[in-house]
């Protein structure tokens, strides 16, 4: 069988499937060189009456069953970040009972979380207290959850901030009061341009000296820092300057096998939204440096990389709709539905690239069911078989 895929040229291609998944993997225990987790996607309730701008409608059983999924792999699950579309869809309300919810599965099944803490509450113009206040509320739910918080990167502060020195003092008490270790998070404009000049400054190596001089202040309260700014050679310097004990969680969804694999200097540990499509294939190859075949890793993640590139192309933000897109083909959910309807912000050559391109890996456990649903949402789009 083939399927007629459209290219970037609108023009119709034959493209011929592949038949053979990559062998399934048995569940795993998590792998012992790197911590790696996965920022996990949302499913949406597609029976829902929801219109644009209204609260989003959650399918909770598929949502939780996806993280077992990652959970069973070895991989754990970073909750309410944005590729859950925090801040695109899923507001506070949602998140922080998506953040219950899926922390009382971990506590079950026995998987490591991170859950994301922001302030995403603020709707309109805030102060640096209305900032910190909102932050707190958000550090109580994570907490209360058992889960570790991620102290996510705030449209709010960057709006509020006029300099490093409002930075230095908003994380500052955060840190102060925080019962455990978290991990900090610089997300680049890429992801989000509302972040432009996070840190205090748009120069990258002045936000960096603001963001090493939080984590010096209060090392103890730093489990690492996610570097989100698809520029692997900033995140290297930045990584070899941390405090001993703390980490550098790669967000580069670009340049994650160099990193991850690291050099003679260290490595990045991994907190990625192209784990959620990858989970299965990126467990096996941390696998390998568990060995130490550091060759064996990059022959299993490297070809990948062509898939992430593709995802994560701009406007990057949107990257999201690949990544649901590649879980409805794989069977962990029945429809491609997204909450805030964002299954509509990718065209339909940049879908067939994804389908095609994660097919390539192997990466559908039923080809034939992948390439059934792949024809349904071509004919939607009026291709004939």
């Amino acid at each position: 069988m083939t399927l007629r895929l459209p290219d970037a040229e609108g023009r119709l291609r034959t493209y011929e499937p592949r038949t053979d998944p990559l062998p399934a993997l048995p569940a795993a225990a998590p792998p012992a060189s790197r911590a790696v987790l996965a920022a996990a996607h949302l499913v949406a309730d597609p029976y829902a009456d929801t219109s644009p701008g209204s609260p989003a409608a959650v399918d909770w059983d598929a949502t939780l069953a996806f993280r077992r999924h990652l959970w069973s792999h070895g991989l754990g699950v970073a909750e309410a970040m944005d590729t859950a579309q925090r801040g695109m869809g899923l507001d506070w309300a949602g998140a922080a009972e998506l953040i219950r919810r899926s922390s009382a599965e971990a506590g079950a099944v026995g998987g490591r979380i991170v859950c994301g803490a922001g302030t995403d509450q603020l709707t309109g113009p805030a102060s640096l207290a209305d900032v910190r206040a909102a932050y707190e509320e958000q550090l109580a739910v994570v907490e209360e959850a058992g889960a570790q918080p991620v102290l996510m990167a705030s449209r709010a502060l960057a709006a509020a901030a006029t300099g490093p020195e409002d930075y230095l003092d908003v994380y500052g008490r955060l840190l102060r009061q925080t019962a455990g270790p978290v991990i900090l998070h610089w997300l680049g404009p890429m992801f989000d341009p509302a972040l432009e000049g996070y840190w205090g400054s748009p120069d990258p190596d002045a936000a960096a000296e603001v963001l090493l001089e939080v984590i010096a202040a209060r090392p103890d309260k730093v489990d690492g820092v996610k570097v989100s700014l698809l520029d692997a050679g900033r995140e290297v310097a930045l990584r070899r300057r941390l405090p001993a004990g703390v980490r550098c969680y790669t967000g580069d969804d670009l340049a994650y096998p160099e990193l991850i694999a690291g050099d003679g200097l260290g490595f990045s540990h991994a907190l990625l939204g192209v784990l959620d499509p990858l989970a299965p294939l990126a467990a096996r190859a941390v696998r390998a440096l568990d060995t130490g075949d550091v060759r064996g890793f990059r022959q299993l993640l490297d070809p990948t990389v062509a898939l992430a590139r593709h995802l994560f192309g701009p406007p990057t933000r949107f990257y999201k709709t690949g990544v649901v897109l590649l879980a409805w083909l794989a069977g962990h959910q029945e429809h491609f539905a997204m909450v805030g309807g964002l299954q509509s912000a990718r065209s339909l050559p940049h879908l067939a690239r994804a389908y095609e391109l994660a097919d390539l890996l192997g990466l559908f456990p039923d080809p034939e069911r992948a390439e059934t649903r792949m024809r349904t949402l071509l004919a939607l789009y009026g291709v004939a078989a």
